[in-house]
């Protein structure tokens, strides 16, 4: 892992496996909607409505391993001062912003068949909206402060504060009385899904990872030739 904190080592790795992950998510991402559109069997309750699952979903389960991700990236920025880390963190920022306001339409759509309504102040609702604005003011951190050090380290602090927001949006199900469906994915029991939904879900899920990996490393390399393209001609980053 350090050793991809080199700059120049992550920028030869980078080279030929962002091309292979963007084939390879592609890919899954054809076969989950074929799988989804074409191969599953609406629900018994929700008819055709349940296909918005297979985007809603995995953009959910995106929107909190982004910001994971990000709060790692952070801390690793803040204790070993590693650029790359703090790099990766920003850019992973609007990608993570991108599945959470996938999520919230998404949602959306699916509650107003379901509930109704397209928008109720739900804990599980409220909390994913909150993370969007985390996501919102980390970005809007890294640009409001010019020098890249400072922005880096209170873009950080910001993310770490914010995790304690991940387990709210988890468990919101469990701790309160809420309109969203619990678990039924991953839960300790094992999935409660059946198999012809679930495969069609993981391989939408794979596609988002994948789809993450390829922008993020697309994002990190124009960051590092920008600066090194700054430092270059002497213009501030």
């Amino acid at each position: 892992m350090f050793a991809l904190a080199n700059p120049r080592r992550f920028l030869n790795l980078a080279q030929w496996l962002e091309p292979l992950s963007w084939a390879a998510a592609a890919v899954f991402l054809v076969l989950g909607l074929y799988l989804s559109l074409f191969i599953a069997p609406p629900d018994y309750q929700q008819g055709e409505t349940v296909r918005i699952m297979f985007i809603h979903v995995p953009a959910a389960w995106m929107s909190m391993m982004v910001y994971g991700f990000m709060a790692v990236a952070s801390f690793l920025g803040l204790i070993y001062r590693h650029v790359l880390a703090d790099l990766a963190a920003k850019a992973a920022a609007p990608i993570g912003a991108a599945f959470t306001f996938l999520a919230l339409v998404t949602g959306s759509l699916w509650g107003r068949p379901m509930w109704g309504t397209y928008w109720v102040w739900d804990a599980r609702l409220t909390s994913v909206l909150i993370l969007f604005f985390l996501y919102l003011g980390y970005m809007a951190l890294w640009q409001a402060i010019e020098d890249p050090v400072k922005a880096a380290r209170a873009a950080a602090i910001l993310c770490l504060v914010g995790v304690i927001n991940l387990p709210i949006i988890k468990f919101s199900v469990d701790w309160w009385n809420t309109l969203h469906q619990p678990a039924s994915v991953v839960k300790m029991g094992g999935p409660s899904i059946h198999p012809a939904m679930l495969w069609p879900l993981l391989a939408m899920a794979l596609a988002y990872m994948l789809l993450f990996a390829a922008l993020e490393m697309q994002r990190i390399r124009a960051e590092l030739l920008e600066r090194r393209l700054a430092n270059l001609t002497g213009i501030s980053h």
